[in-house]
């Protein structure tokens, strides 16, 4: 296999992750309304913008349409995510087990938002 359609690979299977995300987010919103900073207003508005965000990153990875724009403004939103909720609720964390989830969340988005700086790097539109 030539290194194009690995990367086509995987840049799809990464469309497809930020897509079950951003339906997740329209599903369930009650579950991820307690993660938006206190000093954010909004409430559950921050929720489904997240969701829609994840769901059209999803789509222009798949379409191959404003890749480059989509990959960068993926990678500032979940550098966002760990800026400002899971490096607080690590520090904050009042158990071991919350911060280990929140160090594994850290980790996570981390690694999606370095793929997408790759994505984005790489990408031709």
């Amino acid at each position: 296999m030539n290194n194009k359609i690995i990367s086509r690979i995987s840049i799809s299977l990464l469309a497809v992750i930020m897509i079950v995300f951003g339906v997740y987010h329209f599903m369930k919103p009650e579950n991820l309304v307690s993660y938006i900073p206190s000093f954010l207003p909004g409430g559950v508005f921050w929720v489904y913008a997240v969701g829609a965000a994840f769901i059209l990153a999803g789509i222009a990875f798949i379409i191959n349409k404003k890749v480059k724009l989509a990959a960068y403004l993926l990678a500032l939103l979940v550098f966002l995510f760990v800026i400002m909720i899971h490096i607080p609720n690590y520090l904050n964390g009042s158990n071991d087990a919350d911060r280990q989830l929140s160090f594994v969340m850290i980790l996570k988005d981390t690694a999606i938002a370095a793929f997408a700086l790759h994505v984005a790097a790489n990408a031709e539109n």
